[in-house]
């Protein structure tokens, strides 16, 4: 009899852990970066199913979008000035940050959910800066270095979190738009939209979009990667060249 109800109780929660679905859609899975690219924006589209039982809730939804940009590896470093020179302290190595953070929500993120949820989770810019796993912990030597890192990183309009980013059109459909400035860096962006309704995780979904060079930047990065001498040296004889062209120009007899 307790092994039936513990059964039933399995699948109720089951049940109404399924009652609300999420499906959502970018504006654009590929982005080109050209010369002229100065920066754009992808619209993020999203959709509350419900099952034929699950009734409107009275409290309504709430999303936050977290999109994370290619991880890259970073070091931050406290400088002390010696008299007229600057030297380098502590530091502290970020092996695996991402190279950008936006977080858009509907609401501040405070009145979506709890702090223990969001550090469990990690949802929010600085509960995902904050976490364990972010960087090495020191007994909270660290947090300076973590502070840092996000004032260097929001400075540059890559690490971002806007509390009316994600925006209701209707109680079920919702939209957001992702900032991509023009420092973005290239590569693989996933874009993590997590459903909400009092306080409480109801659905999730991944997707992603690809930002990358066309044309003659594609050319001159493919270069830069895979022929590194060769392009230094090329890049090393061009500026001998100007220069010496620009001294013949200007040159007073």
């Amino acid at each position: 009899m307790r092994t039936l109800l513990f059964l039933l109780i399995a699948l109720f929660s089951m049940t109404s852990a399924s009652a609300e679905s999420l499906i959502t859609s970018l504006s654009n899975h590929r982005v080109l970066i050209n010369s002229n690219y100065t920066g754009t924006s992808i619209a993020v589209f999203g959709a509350i199913e419900r099952d034929a039982q699950t009734v409107a809730r009275a409290t309504g939804y709430d999303v936050v979008v977290t999109v994370r940009g290619p991880n890259q590896f970073l070091v931050v470093r406290e400088k002390e000035k010696l008299g007229p020179i600057w030297i380098n302290q502590e530091q502290q190595k970020f092996p695996l940050a991402p190279a950008y953070l936006s977080v858009l929500t509907s609401r501040p993120i405070t009145e979506i959910t709890s702090i223990q949820l969001r550090q469990r989770q990690k949802i929010g810019l600085r509960a995902i800066i904050n976490a364990p796993d972010f960087t090495n912990t020191r007994g909270g030597a660290d947090k300076d270095f973590r502070d840092a890192l996000y004032r260097i990183k929001a400075q540059e309009g890559l690490y971002l979190e806007d509390e009316r980013g994600a925006t209701f059109l209707t109680p079920d459909i919702f939209r957001a738009s992702i900032p991509l400035p023009a420092t973005a860096p290239p590569g693989d962006y996933n874009v993590e939209v997590t459903l909400f309704a009092d306080t409480v995780i109801l659905a999730k979904t991944l997707t992603h979009f690809e930002l990358v060079k066309t044309g003659f930047e594609e050319q001159v990065g493919f270069v830069a990667r895979d022929w590194s001498l060769s392009y230094g040296l090329a890049t090393a004889l061009i500026a001998i060249f100007f220069g010496w062209l620009a001294n013949v120009i200007f040159r007073r007899d």
